[in-house]
């Protein structure tokens, strides 16, 4: 089992940046793809960004792509992920998760991910 904690989330005016840090304890989170999902109000969770275990491979939704950037620290057993450029429509609650082994042509799924965090709650104003 490995526990997953979110945090780094807040307002900000659009055009801003945070990072949000997704934080594992009971197994080491290098083990796991890890992957950030997002749910707005109303909307289905959509995959927004995933990072192999070893940090070699990454891989962003379109719509977030050249403004997010995932990045892991293994000692740390953490996963980050900077959001710049932020704009109203990414307001949403942003989950982490981990999945122990991932297909590929499903790492967008959530289905594919075994752990899930909390959540933390991103809003961006106009």
């Amino acid at each position: 089992q490995v526990q997953l904690v979110e945090s780094g989330g807040g307002l900000v005016q659009a055009g801003g940046s945070l990072r949000l840090a997704c934080a594992a304890s009971g197994r080491t989170l290098s083990d796991y793809a890890t992957g950030w999902f997002r749910q707005a109000p109303g909307k289905e969770r959509e995959f927004v960004s995933v990072i192999s275990s070893s940090g070699g491979s990454t891989h962003y939704a379109d719509s977030i792509k050249g403004r997010f950037t995932i990045s892991r620290d293994n000692p740390k057993n953490t996963v980050y992920l900077e959001m710049n450029s932020l704009k109203p429509e990414d307001t949403a609650v942003y989950y982490c998760a981990a999945a122990l082994s991932i297909n590929p042509w499903k790492l967008a799924r959530p289905s594919e991910y075994d752990y899930w965090g909390q959540g933390t709650q991103v809003a961006v104003s106009s």
